[in-house]
């Protein structure tokens, strides 16, 4: 059982390497192609979409939270 951390861990950096690799390059790639003004269009919606989609997931556990009886309220 010794040997699963050292190659889950070994995997998980080596995936995940070269997953940062490809979006450098493939943030670079595209750089060149658009201007600057479509590339923080782009940003601009993601961050939106991002932080809409956080707050839905928020609100969603809170409501499955009270329907599952749980105490939700914040300590004073």
């Amino acid at each position: 059982m010794d040997w699963f951390p050292v190659v889950f861990i070994t995997f998980k950096i080596s995936v995940l390497g070269a997953g940062m690799f490809f979006a450098v390059k493939w943030h670079y790639d595209r750089e060149e192609k658009a201007e600057k003004g479509e590339v923080l269009s782009a940003v601009g919606k993601i961050s939106a979409i991002l932080v809409l989609s956080l707050l839905g997931l928020l609100f969603a556990t809170f409501m499955l939270a009270k329907m599952l009886g749980l105490d939700v309220a914040f300590p004073r």
